[in-house]
């Protein structure tokens, strides 16, 4: 079995006659691919405006619900196309567009343009949704603006009903495997990707909580998105290599280049394959220390790879996509069955529902008028949302409660920064508890709280919150981005967020330390707690639980199975006592490789390269 995402293809290894050239976006979905490269044209359907006469508005309005009609059965047939092969949390992407097709405001304000502007429906639909694609654009949230592809998806969707051309698949033109390189891919293309012929793809728009990222997680595809303006460059280009681990896009890589990625390919599939087939080994150190292993999920379809790959179980489920493709947001009941569909698929084992982390790059289509914020990362976001909005707070902890009784379910609170925020919300979970058992519904006695430790205020009070929860998760990715003052998603300070900065360090070696002493549980559930360069130092610091995304618990694994604990904490203490990030990582690089020689290297090219 390969690794997710390991994709290579074999182009005719002649020296380009053009530079390398390395590029850095966002890595969306992990793995190596190597081939030719296919770079499309995106401009979509063009079409010039048209007026008609006062006699054809009739026949151009029944022409524009018929192709409305139209285009939303095909997209109810796309998503039973997508349930079919992607699961149901994909599928429900599709099902927004269907839902986006058929909204009466659609065909209303068309069919004003239409009646009032004597235009042809083509040139309606385009006026409608192309407005409205921008006004998302321009809005200061990312997850707002990326779902604009959703918007132009529908447009181009329509507009190949009524002009008489169904959109057809530029996978049926590509010559053989090849690498995709666009400006953007809508999610229906997306959706649509067959991995036997496009091996990889790279846009120059996009970000982590785009559709298409999602999506091209799902299939396993390696992907890097937001690369921002390269496709001119890419034209004159015959291959590139996509690494979606690191993020990077090297076009006409040198023959070195290629060697040093084909090797890294190669040794990431074999090490893969073997390390899959030892899932079912315990991940225990070589002096008999037991550390649990836990998943990172999103949708349900994620619970076999975590149990084949030797989860122990779930160790953080984001419950936020439930509520990012809906309009209006799940109701309880439509909430309870997600948890508890997921809870079944565990047979048992634990899981960590986290409530809502709403906000900042996450923000639901029906919240757009409600908070729009110049500053969203610092501002009403995750539980501090939950709190002021008890009509979403409340249904999601109903639904909760009514599914603890189903296995061994923990609720995870995100973003807490202060006691009183973590005091408030208890409050609210023993109300709405009281609540359920006054109707007859049954609920987990005594049901384990925690909360994510992602700010350096939490982690200076950790001492204190120790006492009024069951654990900690410390969710490394907001944590560095908070305590260092770094966007985590802004390339231009990329250099600066680091999980070895010293800062970092000792802020994580005080929430263990509060944990040891009142005897709570501690998990690393972000990045940091899946990178193996980082898993002896935290051994070191004292965590022995880490959750990760399930395709990287076999290397973790590895390296837990190959250390002493006592070489690990002298690690960590090394590490503590240096001053640089570089120093940090230099010595973990260091330790990594005395403790496991066959580390492979990560390729690097040529640093003059890098734009």
């Amino acid at each position: 079995m390969p690794p997710p995402g390991t994709s290579i293809s074999t182009p005719d290894p002649t020296p380009m006659a053009t530079p390398m050239h390395v590029l850095r976006g966002i890595a969306v979905s992990p793995g190596i691919a190597i081939g030719p490269i296919v770079v499309l044209d995106t401009r979509g359907i063009r079409l010039p405006p048209r007026n008609i006469t006062a006699e054809a508005v009739e026949r151009e309005l029944q022409r524009l619900d018929e192709g409305l009609e139209v285009a939303g059965r095909e997209a109810a047939e796309a998503e039973r196309e997508a349930r079919t092969r992607l699961g149901p949390q994909y599928a429900d992407i599709l099902a927004a567009h269907a839902r986006m097709i058929g909204d009466i405001t659609l065909r209303a304000d068309a069919r004003t343009r239409v009646e009032q502007e004597q235009v042809s429906a083509e040139h309606a639909i385009i006026e409608v949704l192309e407005a409205h694609a921008t006004r998302m654009e321009r809005l200061n949230d990312s997850y707002l603006a990326a779902r604009a592809a959703d918007v132009r998806d529908i447009e181009a969707r329509i507009l190949g009903q009524l002009i008489g051309q169904r959109p057809k698949s530029f996978q049926d033109e590509l010559p053989a495997p090849a690498l995709v390189l666009a400006q953007d891919l809508s999610p229906s293309e997306a959706a649509g990707l067959d991995p036997n012929r496009v091996l990889g793809f790279a846009t120059e728009a996009g970000g982590p909580a785009s559709h298409t990222a999602i999506v091209a997680a799902a299939l396993e595809i390696p992907a890097v998105v937001g690369l921002g303006k390269f496709l001119d460059i890419a034209r004159q280009c015959r291959m590139a290599v996509i690494d979606g681990d690191e993020g990077l896009v090297i076009l006409d890589p040198d023959l070195p280049t290629q060697a040093r990625y084909r090797a890294a390919a190669a040794e990431r599939s074999a090490r893969f394959r073997v390390l899959s087939q030892q899932a079912n080994l315990p991940a225990v150190t070589l002096d008999s220390t037991q550390v649990h292993l836990w998943g990172n999920i999103e949708f349900t379809a994620e619970i076999d790879a975590c149990v084949n790959l030797g989860a122990e179980g779930v160790g953080l489920f984001r419950t936020e996509f439930l509520f990012l493709n809906a309009k209006p947001p799940p109701s309880e009941d439509q909430q309870f069955q997600a948890y508890a569909a997921v809870i079944r698929a565990l047979r048992g084992r634990p899981i960590v529902i986290r409530t809502l982390d709403l906000g900042a790059d996450k923000l639901g289509p029906y919240r757009v008028s409600a908070y729009i914020e110049s500053n969203p990362c610092l501002g009403l976001r995750s539980l501090r949302l939950s709190l002021r909005d008890p009509g979403l707070f409340r249904p999601q902890l109903r639904a909760i409660l009514r599914a603890s009784t189903l296995g061994d379910v923990r609720i995870l609170f995100p973003l807490v920064s202060t006691l009183a925020e973590l005091r408030e919300a208890r409050a609210i979970v023993r109300d709405v508890a009281a609540e359920l058992v006054a109707e007859g519904q049954a609920v987990r006695e005594n049901l384990p709280v925690g909360i994510m430790v992602e700010v350096p205020a939490a982690a200076l009070m950790a001492d204190h919150l120790a006492k009024e929860v069951d654990f900690f998760s410390i969710g490394t990715n907001d944590l560095i981005q908070y305590t260092l003052a770094v966007d985590r998603t802004n390339e231009t300070v990329a250099e600066l967020y680091s999980a070895a900065d010293p800062s970092v360090l000792r802020l994580i070696a005080m929430v263990v330390e509060a944990a040891r002493v009142h005897g709570i549980e501690v998990t690393v559930c972000g990045k940091m707690g899946g990178e193996p360069l980082y898993t002896m130092l935290l051994l070191g610091l004292g965590l022995r639980q880490l959750s990760m995304p399930p395709h990287q618990l076999p290397e973790v694994r590895r390296v837990i199975r190959g250390v002493r604990i006592e070489t690990a904490r002298a690690v960590a203490a090394e590490a503590l006592r240096l001053e640089t990030a570089q120093a940090v990582t230099a010595l973990l690089e260091s330790a990594l490789r005395q403790a496991l020689p066959d580390t492979p290297d990560t390729p690097e090219p040529a640093a003059s390269a890098m734009r």
